[in-house]
């Protein structure tokens, strides 16, 4: 059989154009699924794609053409590298252009693809049976989902980059109903093994959060004292992080544009206890030490394939301090090279506790699980849209008394990171708008926020 690494030989070896650089990704996952107190699915996929980008030299400049599929053979390597070869012929001149990354061996270049296997779940999966029981005899309903992914990336160019890869990626979710399926709770997280995740724990709480359901307090719309759990902060921030591309900004059409033109790099933009930061080391949540770019665009260029990754403070001390820069925007902004990082950790200065620490210093708010639909109302102040889901909770006198109906809400996580009142210390966590499709390792704090915007109340249950 062949190998990934030969396959990448081949398609650099075969290219007719100036120069190639080529990646396949090699994934392994497994997952098992649960619905009404029952073990439903179970199952191990196998997956890849294969990405060839050629870039031709000519006189006007450097041309460029990117062609992914699926392909485990020569022949299939060599149709992708012919359609990026002669699609790369008729582009035009890219306007990032710059020399590529040269002369990187990795020293586990040679190693096989990692994988993963059902056996990731050994000690989550007997612990499902004791949890269906309780629901049975509690009159709840379990379901949920379970997943790992290993994924191992082979990147070579014809400058001589040999680089490897392997990303463990794993999240769980759980949601609890009561019998009559009026109320629902859920709970999810990030791990990137299991080892540290207990069935058990998760039906501990969303038994709580269900018993807290018991009692229904209907709410109208207004500005609610809010407690933000790490999910909910992590569905907001990841949003803000996203859309921190330099181009953007330094064109004007963000909320980190300065007024009359460039970014707001350099200025306030946080309370002066915030620290927003992204490092491929970070424990726990480490990712990519390197570029890998399939395509260029606003936040990403083929040309810095390779690239190392370097720790990057995007606010520190409340001000913004790095906004997601290509080679080719930090020329225009006149600022380093700092490109995306595959993870997010928000901290606040003098953050402390936890969640139920903060429920015991609200004399009465509102507690939130997580936020979904989460859609931008205005880019100039990054002013988001969305509703509550699975338990928003009435707090007073620091116990969580009743839950309330769901809303929508309007609100910035810029301006949340200039208003908020208490932060605890900041955990893992993940993001349940995001993070079991697109970004999953995050490290949050709880804010309170004193007037957080209940724009509307919704109807979803």
């Amino acid at each position: 059989m062949t190998t990934p690494q030969e396959l990448v030989e081949h398609a650099l070896a075969t290219s007719r154009s100036s120069h190639c650089v080529a990646f396949v990704n090699v994934s392994t996952a497994a997952n098992l699924r649960w619905a009404n107190n029952t073990l439903t699915t179970n199952g191990v996929m196998h997956g890849g794609t294969f990405t060839v980008i050629a870039f031709q030299d000519r006189a006007d400049g450097v041309a460029t053409a990117s062609v992914t599929g699926t392909a485990t053979t020569r022949e299939q390597v060599g149709a992708l590298v012919e359609s990026a070869d002669l699609a790369a012929e008729t582009a035009s001149p890219a306007e990032d252009a710059h020399p590529l990354s040269e002369g990187t061996v990795a020293r586990d270049w040679t190693e096989p693809p990692a994988e993963t296997s059902i056996g990731v779940f050994s000690d989550f999966a007997p612990q499902l049976g004791e949890v269906f029981g309780r629901a049975e005899a509690e009159q709840r309903v379990h379901y949920g989902f379970v997943s790992h992914e290993m994924v191992t990336t082979y990147l070579g160019s014809t400058t001589g980059v040999r680089l490897r890869h392997a990303q463990p990626t794993g999240h769980y979710g759980a949601t609890g109903k009561s019998a009559d399926l009026s109320t629902s709770a859920w709970v999810g997280g990030a791990t990137r093994d299991f080892r540290d995740v207990s069935a058990l724990d998760l039906d501990a709480a969303l038994t709580e959060r269900l018993g807290w359901a018991r009692r229904r307090i209907e709410l109208p719309a207004g500005r609610y004292d809010t407690i933000l759990p790490p999910t909910a902060m992590a569905d907001l921030a990841v949003e803000a992080y996203w859309e921190a591309g330099a181009r953007v900004a330094h064109e004007g059409q963000s909320v980190y544009s300065r007024r009359g033109g460039g970014t707001r790099i350099g200025e306030r933009i946080a309370d002066p206890r915030v620290r927003l930061r992204s490092d491929p080391t970070c424990p726990g949540l480490e990712c990519s030490p390197h570029v890998v770019a399939s395509s260029s665009g606003n936040n990403s260029s083929v040309f810095d394939n390779a690239r190392e990754l370097q720790p990057t403070d995007w606010i520190r001390g409340g001000e913004l301090t790095a906004l997601t820069q290509t080679t080719h925007s930090a020329s225009m902004t006149e600022q380093p090279v700092t490109p995306g990082i595959d993870n997010l950790v928000l901290e606040v200065e003098g953050g402390t506790g936890d969640v139920s620490d903060m429920v015991a210093g609200t004399e009465r708010g509102l507690l939130l699980t997580c936020l979904w639909y989460i859609r931008e109302v205005d880019p100039q102040n990054l002013l988001l849209t969305g509703l509550t889901r699975d338990g928003v909770y009435l707090v007073e006198n620091g116990e969580v008394t009743g839950a309330v109906n769901n809303f929508r809400f309007n609100e910035s996580p810029i301006d949340l990171l200039n208003r908020f009142s208490h932060a605890s210390a900041t955990v893992p966590t993940l993001s349940r708008e995001w993070g079991e499709d697109y970004f999953s390792r995050t490290a949050m704090p709880a804010l309170r926020v004193p007037d957080f915007n209940m724009s509307s109340v919704s109807q979803a249950q």
